[in-house]
């Protein structure tokens, strides 16, 4: 019963995160599950049902619910087999490019030294460089596959971790329980392990929430513009592309891909700020009679005493 009233309460007052977290759960749970909730194959062609509006029956049975495609394709099945591919990239590129910038940041801020100044001078090096520009080049090179975006995704946004990484170490390197690990006979590795990188998760997860709202644009990018996910694989993007010769005639076809990726970015962000708001709180709230006796001195309060 607690546990209820808990999530209760919660959702009574994180209403916007409540629905941003539903969203997310849909999301997630349509990119795993496609192939079982999906209302048809998603790569099934029929040119007799060739872009159809939303609500048009199907001959063989069912509703296409958002219409079809150029190709006569489930528009919504469509949609979630883009989902899978979509967050399928973002997760992996956020964990690629978080591990390995923050394992740098966390090295070039401990150890400092040599390491340290080549590390930063190339963290401003392709931070000058505009990152769509560096993904268009390396894909324009690689060529286009999974494993090529989620590569060239991480190459691009590895430094923002270690900029965060770097400055938080070099904010707790001299703190006293470092001193005292150090004192005790602990090796660079037990310190970095045990004691730094514990310290940095919350602010590092945060940092990889609102990331993956970055990636998914980013990717939706690269497949609208023809360097991303390649048919007859489905994603956001690509949808976006396909569909837009047919604004006029159509409009669904590029208004339903492009309300998922709002929706599925807005609400990362919305988790991210909250998150970042929770994690950066140092106390509970206190009450007006606890804010006074806080803010009363913690000696009495002397009087002037008159002599003749």
């Amino acid at each position: 019963m607690k546990i209820i009233k808990g999530i209760g309460r919660f959702v009574w007052r994180e209403k916007m995160v409540t629905l941003s977290i539903i969203i997310l759960v849909a999301v997630v749970v349509s990119a795993l599950f496609v192939h079982v909730i999906a209302p048809f194959d998603p790569y099934l062609q029929n040119i007799a049902l060739r872009n159809q509006p939303p609500g048009t029956p199907d001959p063989a049975g069912g509703v296409h619910l958002l219409g079809t495609d150029p190709l006569g394709r489930d528009v919504l099945s469509r949609l979630m087999l883009g989902s899978q591919i979509s967050m399928s990239v973002g997760i992996a590129s956020v964990i690629v490019s978080g591990v390995f910038g923050t394992v740098v940041g966390i090295l070039a801020g401990y150890f400092r030294g040599w390491f340290d100044d080549l590390v930063m001078r190339l963290v401003d090096l392709q931070m000058s460089v505009p990152s769509l520009l560096i993904a268009l080049l390396v894909l324009y090179i690689l060529g286009p596959s999974f494993v090529n975006i989620v590569l060239v995704l991480a190459i691009t946004r590895w430094m923002v971790y270690a900029r965060v990484a770097r400055g938080l170490t070099l904010a707790l390197r001299d703190e006293l329980f470092i001193e005292a690990s150090r004192s005790l006979g602990a090796s660079n590795f037990r310190i970095l392990s045990r004691h730094l990188l514990p310290n940095l998760l919350a602010p590092v997860l945060v940092l990889a929430t609102l990331e993956l709202a970055v990636m998914l644009l980013t990717e939706a990018s690269l497949s609208f513009l023809g360097l991303g996910i390649q048919p007859p694989e489905s994603s956001w993007g690509l949808m976006l592309a396909g569909g837009r010769e047919y604004l006029t005639t159509a409009p669904w076809l590029v208004a339903v891909p492009g309300f998922a990726i709002l929706l599925t970015t807005l609400s990362v962000n919305i988790i991210a700020t909250w998150f970042r708001a929770r994690s950066s709180r140092k106390a509970p709230d206190r009450s007006p009679a606890e804010e006074k006796d806080a803010a009363t001195p913690p000696f009495p309060k002397t009087t002037t005493v008159r002599t003749a």
